[in-house]
């Protein structure tokens, strides 16, 4: 199971990711961080980013604050931060 570390920042004007954080990948999330709506929207955002279900995608730590830990099944750590960022293998943005 695959995990990395994001940074959220809830009531963006869109979701998307703008880059790092320091070890984090910084995701915006146009969600309230009120009753699981953020939760959820990152959950639907790392999901659709990926090509997984939702059903896969699962925040490991952290879920009531800006850093959290997201693990998704069956997708190597590199695999699942290059979908988020973005990349191709080589490091190139694609």
């Amino acid at each position: 199971m695959a995990a990395v570390a994001v940074h959220v920042v809830p009531r963006a004007r869109r979701t998307e990711v703008v880059g790092r954080h320091g070890d984090a990948i910084k995701i915006r999330l146009a969600a309230p961080p009120v009753d699981g709506a953020a939760n959820a929207e990152l959950i639907r955002f790392v999901a659709a980013r990926v090509g997984v279900p939702r059903g896969t995608v699962t925040i490991t730590s952290g879920a009531a604050g800006r850093r959290k830990t997201v693990a998704v099944e069956h997708v190597s750590p590199e695999t699942l931060a290059r979908a988020l960022l973005g990349t191709s293998p080589e490091g190139e943005p694609a």
